[in-house]
């Protein structure tokens, strides 16, 4: 399935912006001013809140992966932005915010409903996304995987062989059935943790880290809360990539 690509727009230092789509999904590629060879690929994760409330972290971390010499992507996940709504997902936020409201845990049944159908939708997406990408003259591999939901995150890292490494940001609404195939993962990781995010479970996404096959896995963990990750936070994980994916 081609990309079809919508608009494009020079952002500073050169960096090339295109929006895209791939069938019905929404994308933003954006590529270094120049390089001599294809260049590496990281696929940003984004998050349900959609493209357009996330475009400004989105942009800023595809700005440093430009100043590194990789190309990045992301795309719309199913039921964000302009995309169809499906009622289950719907229903399943609304358990979310109602049992957040309250103070009370969120429990296996909301969790499940919330993301479990949200990684099955997406995973494949991102996989044609990655075709389309890798058959672009200016893209090549390695690939990685940075950020978004961290279960989709897990279950790219388990079932796409062209990802070599990946950067996860801790969550901790992450179905049981995903502890399992974390024990599968065996790329190398670097793993992001706010320690006093607020809507964290601090000791769930420890557990996760520890469920991790891979045998180099890191986990930087920096107080704060959830959007309050420090700028060498950022620069660390940049500094990963650079290592694996050069």
């Amino acid at each position: 399935m081609p990309l079809h690509f919508a608009s494009e727009q020079r952002l500073d230092h050169g960096v090339l912006e295109r929006e895209f789509t791939l069938g019905e999904v929404p994308g933003i590629l954006w590529t270094p001013a120049s390089a001599s060879a294809p260049a590496p690929l990281i696929l940003l994760g984004n998050s349900p809140l959609g493209l357009r409330k996330m475009y400004p972290r989105l942009v800023a971390r595809a700005r440093q992966a430009a100043a590194d010499g990789f190309a990045a992507a992301t795309i719309e996940l199913p039921g964000s932005g302009d995309r169809p709504r499906w009622a289950g997902a719907e229903q399943a936020r609304a358990d979310l915010r109602r049992a957040m409201e309250a103070g009370e845990p969120v429990d296996d049944e909301t969790i499940d409903a919330l993301v479990l159908p949200l990684v099955e939708k997406s995973v494949p997406e991102w996989q044609a996304a990655l075709d389309a990408l890798l058959s672009l003259p200016e893209i090549g591999g390695p690939v990685g995987y940075s950020g978004g939901v961290i279960s989709i995150g897990i279950r790219l890292a388990v079932v796409e062989p062209r990802i070599s490494a990946a950067v996860l940001f801790a969550g901790s609404l992450v179905p049981a059935t995903m502890f399992e195939e974390a024990r599968q993962v065996t790329i190398p990781l670097h793993v992001l943790l706010q320690w006093d995010d607020e809507g964290n479970d601090r000791q769930a996404a420890l557990d996760l880290f520890d469920a991790f096959g891979s045998k180099e896995k890191t986990l930087h963990a920096n107080m704060g809360g959830h959007t309050g990750v420090p700028q060498f936070a950022g620069d660390a994980a940049a500094q990963f990539f650079t290592r694996h994916l050069k």
